[in-house]
């Protein structure tokens, strides 16, 4: 991380983290829900918000609000890096004693953050924001989560609590691990179960997005989910050991079977179709495990170029605008 990120000399007690990527149409109602309940709180406090490239008028609607608001802060990077690179930049300039990443559709409700809070004092240094209702979003979306969640945690040596999304708050002890971090794949959720720490849990019912359009689609879902089991899971490679050497044992079979056959019964030239199918199938599991391999070296080769998690372009912080380009 570049020391010149955090160089605020009174840093506040807490920091929300938003990344975002054309958020425009629902910016008012967001900050009109939630610098309220922050207000209330009675602590110092910033709104860290970092535009992950977008192409709509979002950055210039902050610069607009952060003219109202002197506690907004916006990080701006040189193009779209993803919402894990954004939200990896975020904690990287969020200067609170605690850190709250945050999500802009406002379908994690900003009026469980005093609830959060008040775990935190009670001395837990992670406090998880779980979903109990999910009805406001699709069947199969539901499902799919379910399937993910159940999966990952079957795989995964460090499981993620179902039905927790990053909407959480972590103290800055925490947020120090996880800025330390050196890989560039990187997903969240894993990563934040993967440190650690004392944990409390509070429950809510998630809520419909506030305005726009979401920008996940099912093709972005899956290859979320192949990127979250293939960096906290080598169980998958350990599977195709297992699945090899199995229909290694049944080819073993059938070859001494053929063999005794032909021993006692004379050669049978038929056979073409189960030859056939034999040779597809084996193929397709070539191919399956090959694709699986690729990518653990697609990881590895990531990592090895050594390439940076992001590239800041400016911040912009109330009266004035750091205007400087970073990486990290």
């Amino acid at each position: 991380m570049p020391e010149e990120i955090n160089e605020a000399k009174d840093p506040p007690v807490l920091s929300l983290v938003i990344p975002m990527f054309n958020e425009e149409d629902g910016l008012d109602i967001l900050f009109d829900r939630l610098c309220p309940v922050l207000d209330g709180i009675g602590e110092p406090y910033e709104i860290v918000c970092v535009d992950d490239g977008s192409r709509d008028g979002t950055l210039t609607a902050l610069a607009k609000i952060q003219d109202r608001i002197p506690q907004l802060v916006i990080a701006e990077l040189s193009r779209n890096f993803g919402k894990e690179s954004a939200l990896s930049a975020g904690l990287d300039i969020a200067r609170g004693q605690a850190v709250i990443p945050f999500d802009a559709d406002l379908q994690d409700p900003p009026e469980l953050i005093p609830d959060l809070v008040a775990k935190w004092r009670d001395g837990f240094d992670v406090v998880l924001a779980r979903r109990t209702d999910r009805r406001a979003e699709g069947a199969l979306k539901r499902f799919t989560a379910w399937a993910f969640y159940r999966t990952h945690n079957v795989l995964a040596e460090h499981p993620i609590p179902n039905n927790v999304g990053d909407f959480r708050l972590m103290d800055r002890c925490v947020v120090d691990v996880l800025t330390r971090l050196p890989e560039r794949r990187r997903f969240m959720k894993g990563l934040f179960a993967w440190v650690g720490f004392k944990t409390a849990i509070v429950d809510f019912e998630r809520a419909p997005r506030a305005a726009g359009d979401t920008k996940w689609n099912y093709w972005k879902l899956w290859n979320f989910a192949l990127e979250g089991i293939t960096s906290f899971s080598s169980l998958p490679l350990r599977f195709w050991s297992y699945i090899g050497a199995a229909v290694a044992a049944i080819s073993f079979l059938y070859a001494a079977f053929i063999v005794l056959f032909t021993l006692f019964a004379g050669i049978d030239v038929p056979g073409y179709a189960s030859l056939l199918v034999i040779v597809l199938f084996l193929g397709g599991l070539q191919l399956l495990s090959l694709g699986l391999l690729g990518e653990y070296v697609g990881r590895i080769y990531a990592e090895v170029k050594g390439r940076p998690l992001y590239v800041l372009r400016r911040v912009h912080r109330s009266g004035n605008a750091e205007n400087r380009s970073s990486d990290a």
